[in-house]
């Protein structure tokens, strides 16, 4: 059983027999049955059944026609084979249809009162509606036919597969008049004149419907769980999500006075580079004594400190005095302990102990040093002797 949709050509071919007014029933059937394989059958019983949810969408005479092949599809078999039987039972008991057409599937079930059998199926869909006489056939209520019906097939309840739906396959053209007649000799376009409202081209509109409509439904699929992560191989990588959520950090440098000890950043980056003129010199240390926390702006650091020992060695001490309460002089010390010793570092070293008062392993350390490079020179000295 296919339920693939209908092709475009398969949409012509079956309207294009919906709208064989003119010709006998029995000759529409056979074309059917020779156009169509019984493999596609139910698809397109499908689409006939979504044209006559609508009574709107087809003429009486098509209306026929489509239950004729509905009931058609299926009559080599049991009429409890063709899953279109309970459908096709409503709608013969259905108090808002025409009585033509109830009649006419009555004939189609074989419930008729008269004894005609398959004779009517000799007319054209047009004949037999111009010829139906109400006052001829008999419309047994819904549950006589079921109880009189129900002896061939198990009926079951219907349930259209967009009839629960909310979007309609099938919406009204909203400049028509709920009233109008459509199938009015008014809305027959003549040479001449201009298509009126409600005048479309209603083929065109079919043949799109049975193309693009689908069978399954309009339901939301079913959501599949997720499949299980694989291991993460050695040396694969790994998809980051970083967290954006930044947390925002006061700057405290912000609108500061940069100018603050410029002149005194200007002469320590001359001192490191060679000795200073005397009014230089007291220069620094005429600012540094009226401001003492320039020297936490002048631009000196640790690994600095020994260029500055040996170019201007008494700036190095008021630096190094100035500098002795902060978190950071013991890396001057290191510093100054481990570079090459020379007079200016010893001169350093010297007023340092008699300026403020030095660690003892920092002096203790300071002596090793001197003595281990005292003891390297006479070595050298010796070495070069002829």
């Amino acid at each position: 059983m296919s339920i693939r949709r209908l092709s475009s050509e398969e949409s012509q071919a079956l309207y294009s027999l919906l709208r064989a007014e003119q010709r006998p029933f029995h000759e529409i059937l056979s074309q059917f049955n020779s156009s169509f394989p019984s493999s596609r059958h139910f698809t397109l019983s499908s689409y006939l059944l979504i044209l006559l949810q609508d009574i709107k969408v087809l003429t009486t005479a098509e209306r026929l026609i489509a239950f004729s092949l509905l009931v058609e599809a299926y009559s080599s078999q049991k009429p409890a084979s063709n899953p279109f039987i309970s459908f096709v039972v409503n709608a013969s008991c259905d108090e808002g249809s025409e009585k033509v057409e109830r009649a006419f599937i009555l004939q189609l079930l074989g419930f008729d009162s008269s004894n005609s059998g398959k004779e009517f199926l000799k007319q054209s869909a047009s004949d037999y509606v111009k010829g139906f006489d109400e006052s001829l056939h008999e419309f047994p209520p819904l549950d006589q036919m079921k109880q009189q019906f129900s002896d061939k097939v198990h009926l079951e309840p219907y349930h259209c597969l967009l009839k629960d739906g909310t979007v309609k396959s099938v919406v009204p053209d909203p400049d028509v008049p709920p009233s109008c007649d459509a199938d009015s000799l008014e809305f027959d376009v003549r040479p001449g004149t201009k298509t009126k409202y409600g005048a479309g081209d209603k083929e065109e509109a079919v043949v799109g419907l049975l193309s693009n409509l689908s069978l399954e439904g309009l339901n939301p699929h079913w959501i599949r769980p997720l499949p299980p992560r694989l291991p993460i191989l050695d040396g694969e990588l790994v998809w980051l999500n970083p967290d954006d959520n930044h947390e925002l950090m006061w700057d405290y440098g912000m609108c500061v006075d940069t100018s603050r000890g410029a002149a005194v950043r200007d002469l320590i980056a001359k001192a490191l580079k060679g000795a200073l003129a005397p009014a230089q010199q007291e220069q620094v240390l005429v600012e540094l004594a009226n401001d003492p926390k320039l020297v936490y702006h002048c631009g000196l650091t640790p690994r600095k400190l020994p260029e500055l020992v040996e170019n201007n060695p008494l700036i190095a001490v008021d630096v190094l005095t100035k500098l002795i309460k902060s978190p950071e002089i013991s890396e001057y010390f290191t510093v100054l302990v481990n570079m090459d010793m020379s007079l200016h570092s010893m001169e350093v070293v010297n007023r340092l102990t008699t300026a403020v008062e030095l660690p003892s392993q920092f002096i203790h350390m300071y002596i090793t040093n001197c003595i281990a490079s005292c003891v390297s020179i006479k070595v050298l000295h010796f070495t070069l002797l002829p």
